[in-house]
């Protein structure tokens, strides 16, 4: 301790004349008691204000320089530390000693200003202010295809310091892909990739900017997927793989970088990963095969991907995620799932999936989650259903396969997510599906529950399903029970507010199911129409100038079905419906223009 207080003295009154021998001597003695409490001797430091004095002596002459530059990298380890160091003027000499030849200066001084940045928004600004980062990425554009040691170890350090600066910031990750860094890393990652510690820092920096959307142009240039497919491969350990996921995941976000991977066979890795840990229940292999399997469904979401993959259905690996789904792992069979939805993007692969069985092998993985269930699992098994269901020709086949019944079975779930699914696949079901529709809409439970759901106003998307089933059901079977139905579940009020949906495909969807409620069932429906003040909601769309043609030819159509009804005639007269229906008889729209001229003689007769 002594010691070191001497030594702080003697730097303190050291002046340019100072022999070379007894700073040396000094910051030895100051390095010697960092290594054996870095804490401590930090404090000692900060509180003997050295600092401001080891920003003189930062100079290219000097022979003491290195060790100047290793004792501010030892020092800025202490977060405290960090900003004292920017304080005292220590970066911008430091900067200017990248600008030196020897190496071992290079070295301390990449190491002083990695650690000066690492997570000190002050050191970063003075380290962007100085213009430090662009003579970093220079030096490893020069390095980048030297593999001796020194060179190595140089490029290890200027690649942590880049970590460091442009970590968890989005500005300073943006300015060094525009400078060009993304390019010679994936170089380097090639050349030195023998190096444990120098790859181990460009997946980190990948790590890093892999997360902005420029970057992902940039690394799509690049030959990053074969680079990081060949380091995966010969991966043992779980810590270096997980690594490799975490840039692995951002990148596969873009459409060609997935197709790219795919192309360097990532496919086949992730497969025989989940192969060799799907029976383990060691925490490393669970992390791993959920890891392998979440990207697998990820590369799926590219078209292009997903139909190399598909191979007309007879691919290899779409076989192998088809065993999945019966797997006894949640992880898998979610992953299964939401690969077949993924696979269900085309009514191609549809029409084939449907004709060669999956419908079957997700009913029974539904059947397994009915009671206390996975609803993750419950989720992925419902859209890859609904996604089947789209192409015309698969909606009878599965009705046929009792698809109606086994999704109902899930109507009792409180889950928004399960609900949502569960509504949209109904819906696709019974697209001109008349009988289907008739028979559903009969359905007192179902009805009732939709009715439920219609006013479940924190989960818009439950909403707006409930709402649109509801009408779907009396459009596609046109029934009077059905409609009956709804009457008696008190659906009626749901339509009318719907038609005001801020959603022109949702408003014409429920003008057309009032109109065949209107046209087929008035006296059933006549109370709740005018309690629900349809014919006002009629009168404000038909005058509002942004309705779209169809809204308005629909709202006229409904309004000659409602004149048949006493009550609700009185109100049309009640309000002034003939001259907003007269003004659009000059509409552009040939079609509102011809139904107005009817409507307007409709309305005079019954006047």
């Amino acid at each position: 301790a002594d010691n070191l207080s001497d030594a702080l003295k003697k730097l303190k009154i050291t002046t340019s004349d100072s022999t070379a021998d007894s700073l040396e001597g000094c910051l030895d003695c100051l390095l010697q008691a960092l290594a054996q409490n870095n804490l401590e001797t930090s404090e000692q430091i900060q509180r003997s204000g050295v600092l401001q004095v080891l920003a003189s002596l930062l100079t290219p002459q000097s022979a003491c320089t290195a060790r100047v530059a290793n004792v501010i990298a030892e020092v800025a380890r202490n977060e405290f530390m960090r900003n004292p160091c920017v304080d005292a003027g220590l970066v911008p000499p430091l900067v200017q000693l990248l600008n030196c030849k020897d190496q071992e200066v290079l070295l301390q001084t990449g190491r002083a200003l990695g650690n000066i940045c690492y997570d000190s928004h002050e050191g970063r600004n003075a380290v962007d202010h100085a213009g430090g980062a662009h003579i970093v990425v220079d030096h490893i554009r020069a390095l980048c295809s030297k593999t001796d040691p020194a060179s190595e170890k140089l490029l290890t350090v200027f690649c942590g310091m880049l970590m460091n600066y442009s970590n968890e910031n989005d500005t300073l990750q943006s300015q060094l892909i525009n400078m060009g860094v993304i390019p010679t890393l994936v170089k380097l990652l090639g050349i030195h990739c023998q190096n444990a510690a120098l790859t181990e820092m460009c997946l980190v920096a990948f790590g890093n900017l892999a997360e902005l959307e420029s970057s992902k142009e940039q690394f799509a240039y690049t030959n990053i997927a074969e680079e990081l497919v060949k380091l995966f491969k010969k991966q043992i350990e779980h810590d270096k793989k997980e690594m490799i996921f975490e840039v692995l995941a951002p990148l596969a976000e873009n459409d060609v970088i997935k197709l790219q991977l795919v192309e360097a066979g990532l496919v086949e890795c992730l497969l025989e990963i989940v192969q060799k840990t799907v029976d383990s229940d060691k925490e490393d292999d669970i992390a791993e095969l959920k890891t392998a399997s979440d990207l697998m469904v990820l590369l799926l979401l590219g078209d292009e991907s997903m139909q190399k993959l598909f191979e007309g259905g007879r691919g290899s690996v779409f076989q192998r995620v088809l065993s999945w789904i019966p797997s006894n792992s949640h992880q898998l069979q979610l992953a299964g799932a939401l690969a077949i939805a993924n696979f269900a993007r085309n009514d191609g692969n549809c029409i084939h999936m449907v004709d060669n069985g999956i419908v079957q092998k997700l009913m029974e993985l539904l059947d397994r989650h009915v009671e206390d269930g996975n609803v993750t699992v419950q989720h992925a098994a419902l859209s890859a259903l609904r996604n089947l269901a789209i192409p015309v020709v698969n909606k009878a086949k599965m009705l046929s396969a009792g698809v109606a019944e086994a999704v109902l079975k899930f109507l009792r779930s409180e889950m928004p997510p399960v609900q949502f699914k569960l509504l949209g696949t109904l819906r696709m079901l019974i697209d001109a599906q008349a009988e289907a529709a008739e028979q559903l809409g009969k359905n007192v439970k179902l009805v009732e529950r939709l009715v439920e759901w219609c006013e479940a106003k924190d989960h818009a998307g439950v909403m707006g399903e409930s709402n649109r089933l509801l009408s779907a059901l009396i459009r596609h079977s046109k029934s009077k029970d059905v409609i009956r139905t709804i009457v008696q579940s008190g659906g009626i009020k749901h339509l009318v507010t719907m038609a005001t949906s801020e959603h022109v495909i949702m408003q014409n969807e429920a003008l057309v199911a009032l109109a065949l409620i209107a046209a087929l069932e008035l006296v059933t429906a006549e109370k709740d129409l005018e309690n629900a003040q349809l014919v006002q909601i009629l009168h404000r769309l038909l005058s509002d100038d942004r309705s779209a043609p169809e809204i308005k030819y629909n709202s006229m159509v409904l309004i000659c079905a409602l004149i048949g009804s006493e009550p609700l005639q009185k109100e049309v007269q009640s309000m002034a419906f003939l001259e907003v229906v007269s003004k659009l008889r000059s509409h552009e729209n040939k079609t509102v223009a011809q139904q107005a001229s009817l409507t307007e003689q409709r309305l005079a007769v019954e006047s």
